[in-house]
């Protein structure tokens, strides 16, 4: 076995970056790498991508049911009418990450994503996808960025959406499915 799998407690190869935490193993498992379709789950995805710029994504993940709580499961047609008194409310709650611009992003991208027609933001992401590649070997195979990333990222902010960087982008391709980022080893690269 090389350094970019481990061998969990269940005897199962993964993908090293999931170490010994159980959620991190129910992600890898069950979420990271499927494909994700539908505006409300991509929005969602977009926001808490967002959120997780310079932080863990385990700690998204363990703040991800008060998340889904306080932005009304993640609704856009509901987050679009959040207002002043809603981003102070979200602001004193510990159980999100407290960060104004994060959360007026979440807010002005929910306004966007109801500009939209039903289905729109799904194909809109998802015609960035790239064809399917060799699958990596190793964890210093796998980009921070590509050309596919940074053309959804480019396109997104030209229609105005915030927090969705490149490298943003990227996480959000793997993590929806967009690109399969699995290692040669880990079982979900079989």
């Amino acid at each position: 076995m090389s350094t970019d799998t481990r061998t969990g407690p269940d005897g199962i190869d993964r993908c090293a970056w999931v170490g010994d935490d159980a959620e991190y193993r129910r992600y890898h498992d069950e979420e990271w790498g499927v494909p994700l379709h539908g505006d409300r789950a991509l929005f969602e995805k977009m926001s808490l991508e967002g959120f997780q710029a310079g932080l863990s994504w385990i700690t998204i993940l363990r703040k991800r049911p008060r998340f889904r709580e306080v932005f009304a499961g993640f609704d856009p047609a509901v987050v679009a009418q959040f207002d002043d008194e809603d981003v102070e409310r979200l602001m004193a709650d510990a159980g999100i990450i407290r960060n104004r611009a994060k959360i007026l992003a979440t807010i002005s991208n929910a306004r966007l994503v109801t500009e939209l027609d039903d289905g729109e933001l799904d194909a809109f992401m998802w015609s960035f996808a790239p064809p399917a590649r060799r699958r990596p070997a190793s964890f210093a195979e796998v980009p921070a960025t590509t050309s596919d990333s940074d053309a959804l990222s480019k396109a997104l902010r030209t229609r105005g959406f915030r927090f969705v960087g490149s490298t943003t982008m990227y996480a959000l391709m793997q993590s929806a499915g967009m690109v399969d980022d699995h290692v040669v080893g880990c079982w979900r690269a079989a």
